[in-house]
């Protein structure tokens, strides 16, 4: 995507869209829980079954750009700089009295940073894996292992429940076995597999039709071309702006 014409504008808009209504869930989850504003919590409560959706959609984009960057493993060592620093910020962040804890111990941007990582050392024998078969052999495999994020793997009544010796290994937790308590928590499992979808829908970028070319939002375009900054500013302008509502009402 080296100029504007080959720059693919819808996966901006996509991806933009995407940013936009996480910026919401996670203002009704400051204003609802941190800020006990009613209404913000029953928002919050309506759009969290749907969060996984666009969450993933996003994660999928993620792997998808794998295929149009130039270093993923540059791209894989920034995130996972900017991820540290996240951490410690949020974990200072919450010694502040009256914020609770707010730490992200392990967030989209962990999980990201190691999906990219993971992605470049393992390129070449997923290459060999055609495309067709590499989306569906993703999607049976994230399908499967969505159950991690309750303690299983598997589906209906085929569930391999984790020791519960695994479960309460804190270690564990950030590859998706056990629950650790971060303010944004995603672990590496099942999500790498949602990554690795995007990834193998990559490999049809030059199929892609024109209007994808195009850009239609141009706001929308903008997030999502900046989407690290826009996700790392996004959540002090959130605690900003509720300070103020709190402050009036």
């Amino acid at each position: 995507m080296a100029s504007s014409r080959s720059r693919i504008h819808a996966l901006d808009e996509l991806r933009g869209f995407c940013l936009v209504l996480m910026i919401f869930f996670h203002a009704f989850y400051t204003l609802g829980y941190m800020f006990s504003l009613p209404l913000a919590r029953d928002l919050f409560r309506f759009f969290e079954p749907v969060e996984p959706l666009f969450a993933g959609i996003f994660i999928a984009l993620c792997g998808f750009s794998c295929r149009l960057s130039r270093s993923n493993l540059k791209r894989g060592l920034l995130l996972s700089v900017v991820s540290v620093a996240l951490t410690a910020a949020t974990y200072a962040f919450s010694a502040i009295d009256g914020i609770g804890d707010v730490t992200i111990w392990f967030g989209v941007l962990h999980c990201l940073s190691v999906c990219i990582l993971l992605f470049t050392v393992l390129q070449k024998p997923l290459a060999r894996i055609p495309t067709w078969l590499g989306l569906i052999l993703t999607a049976v495999l994230f399908t499967l292992t969505f159950g991690m994020l309750e303690g299983y793997v598997g589906i209906g009544a085929f569930r391999w429940y984790f020791p519960t010796e695994w479960l309460a290994n804190k270690w564990l937790a950030p590859l998706g076995i056990g629950f650790l308590y971060s303010a944004d928590f995603f672990p590496v499992f099942p999500w790498f597999f949602c990554f690795l979808f995007g990834a193998y829908l990559g490999n049809y970028k030059s199929k892609l039709p024109k209007w994808t070319r195009r850009q239609h939002l141009r706001p929308l375009a903008f997030l999502g071309r900046h989407s690290l900054w826009v996700y790392l500013a996004h959540q002090p302008i959130i605690f900003g702006i509720a300070y103020v509502i709190d402050f009036i009402i």
